[in-house]
């Protein structure tokens, strides 16, 4: 394509360009009439050249196809009058910006900004001395990037420019001069090296005073690591600092009291920002835009809030001092903020109410108090906020009661969040009747009391596309209708914690619900024949009752988490279920499925925890769960399968928790479960499992509960199972050991049952060892019931502070039962005749006493 001089010439002037978007207009001789193409009117001479990117909509597919690609053609440089060049938001695919711009000396203007230039900014473009506005904002959007600019020398930088972007520019290379090198620009205007991997920022300043001219300063997203520097205060003329992530340390300065023109202060996320919020920054007439947030600021607010009550212009319209220290009730003059728009405070630890002055702030639009530790009243003047659009005061510990007049003008709100601690009370108390003037998108209200009726202004709420109503006292039924009317948008369901009860709709289509938790609530009838693209589904807890649908897999085929526990299914598990192939987590404890469990699985799943304990399941347990290299959980117990465990099993080698007991099972131990290195825990207790406990069980390294009881097993327990590593540490070796179960299987005589290297347990059978049982540090259960064992309870039992369970019943053990011990129920103790003292009825003898 060729740019030539409109009207008629004897000098031709040419660029070219390739491109994969239409410029059907680049013909004829005319290029006066192209587009991005603008001559002077007087003379026909091409002095501006637009060729941005029309789409700013970044990895769009119409930003790609609006993308310019190829090079640059040398022939610009014979645009003698060309002033003005910008191909921003291009895709140059790591081009190096020519050399040869720096020689169109009549340019004023350049915009390079994200086009994938890459390589060194030519220092040929410190001769364009007419230059006013340079952009070489160096973020590339580019598919086949990233593509890096980087300026090792700054002294190339005309001394003309107002304007300077070198934003993601790496300027790491240009020594410790790097700011001294702007001060040259005595006309600049506004400044901005947004994340240039500046290491470090001067102290002081030389020349601070040629900056005079400054109002944009953006330093943001580099490593600077120093408290804010003095030479800044010398910068007057500034309107907007931009100062976050920049990692500054110390307290913010009195010296801002000097910008008097400030608009925009940004020092959020710098994270070492300590002390208070001081005063001075509510005394700067100017101010709009202040983001302190994300820093260690933790004074109370009181001072900057009073200082700011005082100030006769009192502009500020953002106010972010989020995720900060800062302690303390909120004041009246809070109430001063007239003008204020967005008002967060989250992330703190204030206290109190909020002040009734709230009802002051007519122009607020976001109010976020969420995540402190407030603990009083919310007034009814907040219901005088018309403007007000988000509010967010959830993570409280809120009490009172709400009524009609505290949203009765909210005509605007679109977004309420609202929690309390569940030991606090907060009560609605509205008309029931009552219809209110806002139509919400999103609401969270959660441990506050709404129901028990599923009140009118909820009913009508019909816009929604993120709901969370958890532990609000509902206990009757949901219209049929309000699921219908919110299907189309909503992406988040939570009816959790409530009574609700009743049936859910059936056949309805949620296109966009991602989450759904229903959990814990009285809800009946049929599982719901919801079509979905959700990633989770909670219905645990509930009185759901009937089959799964053979084609869950249709319904929701992009299920990850699907939980059902605690309710009444029957009928078979749909083998359906291993073509959700992003399936995580399947849990189906404690209902009434019956038949054989799917085997069907294949290498394509990410499932890593199955429970579907306490059913009614036969069968054999699918040779296939062998192929699911991330399963980590399988809870198969208590069901009535039958059969041996499959060596497949063997394949899964990040198992971490094993549950078989309680069924059928035949068959050894297998010796295999030695190549399950992240074995935690493991139970095969109350089956038919016959043979010797194998030697391989010792080398399991990280095994810490073992149950083998109530089974067929016959022969000692290995003296080696004291090697187990998970078990030694220092001089006991059962320092970390959290549960041991060796208890008799009722059924018939184990053999001897204790090896004698377990060494705690041999000199518990002495009944002499108060040390070395102390030192078991983790130990939570200690199951030693139905055995033979003899001697005195040792009193180092009572050292283990971290023990929870503890059975002893039915053995030959004898004399007092220390008294330190915690734990009160005889049943602990029973069936040992010889045993005295409390919980057990049988006094001891004044000899042992």
């Amino acid at each position: 394509m060729h740019i030539h001089r409109a009207r008629s010439s004897s000098h031709l002037q040419t660029v070219t360009y390739r491109s994969f978007r239409s410029l059907s207009s680049w013909s004829g001789q005319d290029c006066c009439n192209w587009t991005g193409v603008l001559c002077d009117a007087r003379t026909g001479h091409v002095v501006n050249i637009d060729l941005r990117n029309p789409s700013q909509a970044v990895n769009s597919d119409e930003y790609k196809r609006g993308c310019l690609r190829g090079k640059i053609n040398q022939s610009l440089t014979r645009l003698k009058f060309l002033s003005y060049l910008d191909l921003s938001s291009n895709d140059f695919n790591g081009l190096v910006i020519p050399e040869f711009i720096g020689h169109i000396v009549t340019l004023r203007y350049l915009n390079l900004s994200s086009s994938s230039f890459s390589g060194e900014v030519p220092a040929s473009l410190g001769s364009l001395s007419k230059l006013e506005f340079l952009d070489l904002y160096a973020e590339s959007f580019s598919d086949s990037g990233p593509f890096a600019l980087r300026a090792s020398d700054l002294k190339w930088l005309p001394s003309s420019l107002t304007y300077l972007n070198m934003g993601y520019v790496n300027l790491s290379g240009a020594g410790e001069t790097w700011l001294q090198d702007f001060t040259r620009l005595t006309k600049l205007k506004e400044l901005h090296l947004f994340n240039c991997e500046i290491k470090n920022l001067p102290p002081s300043l030389s020349s601070s005073a040629n900056l005079k001219l400054l109002e944009v300063l953006d330093l943001s997203e580099n490593s600077l690591s120093s408290p804010i520097p003095n030479w800044l205060f010398d910068l007057t003329s500034l309107r907007k600092l931009f100062l976050r992530w920049d990692f500054l340390q110390g307290s913010i300065p009195s010296g801002f009291k000097n910008l008097k023109l400030l608009e925009t202060l940004d020092l959020s996320n710098n994270l070492g920002l300590t002390g208070e919020v001081p005063p001075v920054l509510g005394e700067l007439p100017q101010l709009k835009y202040l983001d302190l947030s994300a820093n260690e600021l933790n004074s109370q607010i009181n001072g900057f809030l009073d200082a700011f009550s005082k100030n006769k212009y009192n502009s500020l319209v953002f106010l972010d001092l989020s995720s900060n220290k800062m302690a303390g009730t909120l004041p009246e003059s809070l109430g001063a903020l007239r003008n204020l728009q967005i008002l967060d405070l989250s992330s703190n630890s204030f206290t109190g109410s909020i002040p009734s002055s709230i009802g002051n702030m007519l122009s607020l639009k976001k109010l976020d108090l969420s995540f402190n530790a407030m603990n009083g009243n919310i007034p009814e003047t907040l219901g005088k906020l018309a403007e007000l659009v988000d509010l967010d005061l959830m993570a409280n510990t809120w009490e009172g009661v709400l009524l009609k007049s505290h949203f009765a003008n909210l005509r605007s709100l679109k977004s309420l969040r609202l929690t309390t601690e569940p030991n606090r009370s907060l009560v609605f108390k509205v008309p029931s009747t009552w219809v209110p003037p806002f139509k919400l998108e999103l609401i969270n209200i959660e441990n506050c009391r709404i129901g028990p009726k599923f009140p009118m202004w909820l009913q009508v709420q019909t816009e929604l596309n993120s709901v969370t109503l958890r532990n609000t006292g509902i206990a009757d039924a949901i219209p049929h209708t309000w699921f219908s009317n919110i299907a189309s948008d909503v992406t988040y369901l939570i009816l959790a914690n409530n009574r609700i009860k009743g049936t859910l709709p059936q056949s309805l289509a949620f296109p966009k619900l991602n989450t759904v938790d229903l959990s814990s609530n009285s809800f009946q009838g049929p599982f719901p024949l919801w079509t979905t693209n959700a990633s989770e589904l909670r219905l645990y807890e509930n009185n759901f009752s009937g089959p799964l649908p053979l084609n869950i897999n249709v319904l929701m085929p992009r299920m990850e988490k699907l939980y059902l526990f605690h309710n009444s299914f029957t009928g078979p598990i749909p083998p359906s279920l291993c073509e959700v192939s992003g399936l995580q987590i399947l849990s189906l404890r404690n209902n009434r499925f019956s038949g054989s469990f799917p085997n069907c699985w294949h290498r394509s799943f990410m499932l890593y925890g199955i429970d579907v304990s306490e059913n009614s399941l036969s069968g054999e347990i699918p040779a296939s769960l062998g192929a699911l290299p991330s399963l980590s959980v399988l809870l198969l117990n208590q069901n009535a399968l039958q059969g041996r465990i499959p060596d497949t099993l063997q394949n899964c080698s990040g198992l971490t928790n094993i549950d078989l007991g309680g069924n059928k099972l035949s068959g050894k131990v297998p010796s295999w479960l030695s190549k399950l290195s992240s074995l935690f825990m493991l139970r095969l207790q109350s089956n038919s499992l016959d043979g010797q406990i194998p030697d391989t069980l010792c080398s399991v390294p990280n095994l810490h509960i073992l149950d083998l009881s109530g089974n067929k097993v016959s022969g000692p327990v290995p003296k080696c199972i004291s090697n187990l590593t998970a078990i030694a540490r220092g001089t006991t070796n059962f320092e970390v050991f959290q549960n041991l179960v060796f208890r008799r299987d009722p059924r018939g005589d184990l053999g001897p049952l204790l090896p004698s290297n377990l060494e705690f347990i041999k000199k518990l059978h002495g009944g002499k060892d108060s040390r070395g049982i102390s030192k078991l540090g983790r130990l939570e259960t200690l199951d030693l019931s139905r055995n033979m064992l003899s001697g005195a309870i040792p009193e180092g039992l009572a050292a283990i502070s971290s023990l929870q369970k503890l059975n002893l019943s039915y053995n030959k053990l004898e004399g007092r039962i220390p008294q330190l011990l915690k734990f009160d129920d005889p049943s602990v103790y029973i069936g040992n005749e010889l045993l005295c003292g409390k919980p057990l009825p049988k006094k001891c003898p004044r000899r042992m006493l």
